[in-house]
């Protein structure tokens, strides 16, 4: 008697699933990508293999019972890598390092695992869409020590999971799976790159990361707006999530952390690419500060915070007469709402009105902010295009501009300023509540406390 097969209807973009077909997911609001998936069916578990955990049972423990020994983290050898992982690679751990094609994920991971294996620790690198000569090739390229790395081209994770415990005296502490969407498990009948292979391969492998202390890198498709391809759950079941993308003009890449169970979100690390592979960028600072050698009016530099450290970046702005009908507010690198609002309070609280300009500000380098500290510097550097104004390429800003036209600290103020004054810099522009308590050898601080007394300030220069 055969068996009935089972199936759901799941959208391709939420990973939400439904009893029947819909036009709509109403999850996401997306049209036409609910999608007809077959299920497996359950299995009888007695007697049967599972991933590396068979006849292992479950047992119930009191939270003071639990061991809190912390295993050693593996470091990369790649210290941008490392920063961004929180330090290097958790023991059991699954990270999901997704990208554009051509981004670099794979060069980056198996120059991460030759560095490793060079240690004498265990590594093996799965591959489903390359050939082992395609990756072989690269390694040569890249002068990669090849000699201890593990190879295998499979892409059931069954399989997988059966090599692994097959080589048991030299079982690898960390495994790479390239890629997570090629993979499938023979308990789902649907095929391979589809929202349910992807969430059940993926959980199969955590699950077996978790049993056997085995770190799991997993390599993620991306989709055209920048996203992880796949069901939402991928993001849920892996333990973090780094996207490796370029800068605007292509020279860098930048490798951010958008969930981490075991560091801080939002950390960047910052490569360049050549022919020997992904660089590290040891000063993205001065990436960042490659300023024209003759001043402009509109350019201004501010401090940003990205996960644990500074980072200095010029801002620039421009205030051009009105050609039509309506004048334009273009952002590039930031909240364009946010620019509106930041041009309403420069109006009401600092007099200086720019409804009839068009004004266009833009994030020197491709880079994407997300805090409130450039506040000052935006609105500075609409001010000093406006009035033609050069702002001295030794002077910085940065500060957070409230509704009612106060300057408001932000985190971290005391590092901004040591790493601004590191790098040069002279004066400093800063809330009230970020001057520090003892005065930073060559940095001259005006502290304010609302934007009238910051435009002053900028009137004095």
């Amino acid at each position: 008697m055969s068996k009935k097969t089972k199936t759901a209807y799941v959208c391709t973009k939420c990973g939400a699933d439904y009893p029947r077909w819909n036009g709509q997911c109403t999850s996401c609001g997306e049209w036409n990508c609910i999608q007809e998936v077959r299920l497996g069916s359950a299995k009888d578990e007695r007697g049967q293999r599972t991933a590396g955990y068979a006849g292992s049972r479950s047992e119930i423990k009191l939270l003071s019972e639990v061991d809190l020994l912390q295993a050693e983290r593996i470091l990369t050898g790649i210290s941008e890598f490392d920063r961004v992982l929180g330090g290097g690679i958790v023991s059991g751990s699954v990270v999901l390092i997704g990208g554009a094609p051509g981004a670099g994920k794979s060069t980056l991971l198996l120059q991460a695992i030759a560095n490793i294996a060079d240690r004498g620790i265990g590594v093996l690198y799965v591959s489903g869409e390359e050939s082992l000569q395609q990756i072989a090739e690269r390694a040569h390229r890249l002068k990669l020590s090849a000699d201890k790395i593990m190879m295998l081209a499979e892409t059931s994770v069954q399989r997988i999971c059966e090599v692994l415990n097959d080589i048991e005296p030299t079982k690898p502490q960390v495994l790479v799976i390239d890629s997570i969407q090629v993979m499938h498990t023979q308990d789902t009948e649907s095929a391979p790159g589809s929202v349910s292979q992807v969430r059940e391969s993926a959980s199969y492998l955590t699950q077996y990361a978790k049993k056997n202390q085995v770190s799991i890198f997993m390599v993620g498709h991306v989709t055209k707006d920048q996203s992880l391809a796949g069901p939402m759950t991928l993001s849920h079941i892996v333990d973090t999530q780094v996207i490796l993308g370029s800068t605007d003009d292509a020279r860098y890449r930048v490798l951010r952390a958008d969930k981490n169970r075991f560091g801080s979100v939002g950390e960047l690390g910052f490569f360049a690419m050549d022919s020997s592979g992904l660089k590290e960028v040891k000063n993205p600072s001065a990436m960042f500060l490659n300023r024209a050698e003759k001043p402009a009016s509109g350019s201004v530099v501010t401090v940003l915070w990205e996960g644990t450290r500074p980072l200095l970046v010029e801002i620039q702005a421009l205030v051009t007469d009105c050609q039509y009908g309506n004048p334009r507010r273009l952002a590039v690198g930031f909240d364009q709402n946010r620019l509106a609002m930041l041009l309403a309070v420069l109006s009401r609280h600092g007099g200086i009105v720019t409804a009839q300009d068009e004004i266009y500000a833009n994030v020197v380098g491709g880079i994407k902010v997300t805090e409130t500290s450039s506040d000052l510097a935006i609105v500075i550097g609409v001010v000093s295009s406006l009035k033609n104004k050069i702002i001295p390429h030794t002077m910085f800003f940065f500060g957070e501009i409230g509704l009612s036209g106060e300057i408001r600290p932000v985190a971290n103020g005391h590092a901004r300023l040591q790493d601004a004054a590191k790098h040069g810099f002279k004066t400093a522009v800063i809330p009230k509540g970020n001057a520090p308590k003892k005065a930073i050898e060559g940095l001259k601080i005006y502290a304010v406390s609302s934007l009238a007394e910051a435009l002053d300030v900028l009137a004095e220069i």
